[in-house]
């Protein structure tokens, strides 16, 4: 690899105008200053070059005679047979980096992110002398925040942590209820003030330890430190271990829905002190009794692998590859004629591919569980302090107009809620023109632009909402930095994010109680306190109907003090061959790896046995 880097280097520095294979006069020391080192090393990496057949290299004889240098591969297939190379061995930064450095003045950048492209979907791989193994490869665009629960904010990041770890329960979108997970049963008494978990024998860590009550302690103490998600400990008072496979949890108030909080990603399950392992070096490779174990966490590739002792059955899949791209190489390539076997698509983040790749494939698709919405910043000062002109912009803001909008590159439908379905049930308001001149001038408005700060994936709304507004004489300045995220929002006046509700109620507590959550940031001490204590009121309520009006009465009144303007719901889809089975797209966006499978009796006779593709 560093000859080759070492080439084009060379070429790009000396060829210039001329042609391939004749002589450009040089210095050694021209070539030694050309890469960086000195006079002896510059020989031995000529000598390497001219072994390797990619130049002809004559040396100067005598006082003024220079050398000569004859380069023999074109720059631009060189550079795409050596990217393609690098990927192939799974280095994909070296791949990122190469591309980044040399491939200007050629078409490889586009060559290689074409033939990327079509590297991605569901593989069947054989090896000499071993049994074929099964990869789904997939580009994302931005590697994981975090790889702890205690801290888990995004949805990729979540989706990651469920394939890695276990928690005591699981909520099942299919059969619409909880379910076992690493705890085989549960109780609670009768005013919900003492929960009772009775794990299963025989769940092994990744490093191959049982988990114990021990283990379950330790997580869920720990969760009562200063973590984002401490709001999973709500109410509380303790946790104890009642022999090696029964933990009880004691409450200072009632929570009916206790369990649908042991649900939750941040719940996940841990081993006891981390396994014995330094804390830094836990979170490097964490173990944990998920269906994958973690092989690799780069800045250009996540890389799992099936955990063959997995209480659950083993996955069918042996690895799944998830790709990072970088931003510079963040644009749709051309469609190919060979696509994947499974191509995941997400409007959020690639332009919206109205059609199949081809007529057999099947497309799945879903309404995103959550909604994309816009929240006001209420502590900071501004014009949107006023409660009127929040209910203006709100009235501007037609969520079905910029559903319009976007016809052709997102699909969404209007959102009038958190939920789709909630969203389906209410009627829209119409325009009404004059009641929104009411409020302008009930706000005093006068002209201060507002600002924010917006992922670039959320561009087309923001660009929509600054027309908007624009037509009644509000003036939306807007930043677009990419993975904005941590407190880069602190300083916005407004804010667009996604949420996205994986388990009901317990994800819009989260909205309101997560530390690192948008909306928990922008909210006044005042509105929390209220909210607080709504939800103490849903969470001691025996019966689901309640506990939904309760937090409906939340959501309402943000909504109708314009606090947060809710916007589309986003339809996420995905393209699937035949015979690929297992495939369904979960409450977080994603496929969900350990069901996925190939049918191989249902694919083409003419597909390689070493690369399936259709």
């Amino acid at each position: 690899m560093y000859a080759n880097e070492r080439y084009l280097t060379l070429l790009d520095r000396f060829l210039g105008s001329s042609e391939l294979e004749s002589p450009v006069e040089v210095t050694l020391e021209d070539i030694s200053a050309a890469l960086y080192c000195t006079t002896r090393n510059a020989k031995l990496i000529l000598r390497r070059l001219v072994q390797e057949g990619l130049i002809a290299w004559k040396p100067g004889r005598g006082r003024g005679h220079k050398s000569q240098i004859s380069f023999f591969a074109p720059k631009e297939d060189y550079l795409f047979q050596l990217l393609q190379q690098t990927a192939t061995e799974g280095n994909y930064k070296s791949s990122f980096e190469l591309m980044g450095e040399y491939a200007g003045n050629t078409d490889a950048k586009e060559r290689f992110l074409e033939w990327l492209d079509g590297q991605f979907g569901y593989k069947k791989e054989a090896k000499p002398d071993d049994a074929p193994s099964d990869r789904l490869r997939f580009p994302i665009l931005s590697g994981v925040q975090t790889l702890d629960p205690a801290e888990v904010n995004y949805a990729l990041d979540s989706h990651l942590m469920r394939q890695l770890f276990d928690r005591l329960l699981r909520y099942s979108e299919e059969e619409q209820r909880i379910v076992p997970a690493a705890a085989h049963h549960w109780s609670v008494n009768a005013d919900a003030t003492e929960w009772t978990f009775f794990l299963r024998k025989g769940i092994l860590f990744h490093d191959g330890k049982e988990l114990s009550s021990r283990d379950v302690v330790f997580t869920f103490e720990r969760l009562l430190e200063q973590r984002a998600n401490r709001w999973l400990m709500r109410g509380v008072d303790a946790i104890k271990a009642i022999g090696p496979h029964v933990v009880r949890f004691k409450m200072s108030r009632p929570n009916y829905i206790f369990d649908r909080f042991v649900c939750s990603t941040g719940a996940s399950l841990l081993p006891d002190s981390f396994g014995g392992m330094a804390e830094e070096a836990y979170w490097k490779k964490p173990c944990g009794t998920g269906p994958f174990r973690l092989l690799s966490n780069t800045a250009s590739r996540i890389e799992l692998g099936a955990h063959d002792l997995y209480y659950g059955g083993r996955p069918y899949l042996d690895y799944v590859d998830m790709v990072i791209i970088p931003e510079e190489c963040q644009t749709p390539a051309k469609p190919q004629a060979e696509p994947g076997m499974l191509r995941i698509r997400d409007g959020i983040y690639y332009d919206a591919e109205l059609t199949p790749p081809s007529a057999e494939w099947q497309t799945i698709q879903k309404v995103c569980h959550g909604c994309a919405m816009v929240g006001w910043n209420l502590r900071k000062q501004g014009p949107h302090q006023s409660e009127a002109f929040r209910r203006a912009v709100r009235m501007i803001l037609d969520p079905a107009d910029l559903v319009a909008e976007l016809q052709g590159k997102k699909q969404a439908l209007p959102a009038y809620g958190f939920l789709p379905e909630m969203s389906a049930i209410r009627t829209p308001e119409p325009p009404r023109p004059e009641r929104l001149r009411a409020a302008l001038k009930e706000a005093e408005y006068d002209g201060t632009p507002i600002r924010t700060v917006a992922d670039p994936k959320y561009k087309d709304e923001i660009l929509w909402m600054q027309k908007r507004l624009a037509e009644w004489g509000i003036t939306l300045e807007a930043e677009f930095v990419s993975g904005v995220c941590g407190t880069g929002h602190l300083n916005s006046d407004l804010s667009m994010w996604r949420l996205v509700i994986a388990e009901d109620e317990v994800c819009e507590i989260e909205a309101y109680e997560h530390e690192a959550c948008i909306l928990y940031s922008y909210l006044t001490d005042d509105t929390h306190r209220w909210i607080s204590g709504r939800i103490d009121a849903a969470l001691a309520a025996p019966e689901s109907a309640a506990r939904r009006q309760i937090l409906r009465q939340v959501e309402e009144q943000l909504r109708d003090d314009g606090s947060i303007i809710f916007l589309h719901h986003q339809q996420l889809r995905t393209y699937l061959h035949p015979s690929v089975q297992g495939v369904r797209l979960n409450r977080l966006g994603w496929v969900d790896f350990k069901q996925v499978w190939l049918e191989t009796c249902l694919a083409a006779p003419e597909l390689a046995a070493t690369e399936l593709r259709s």
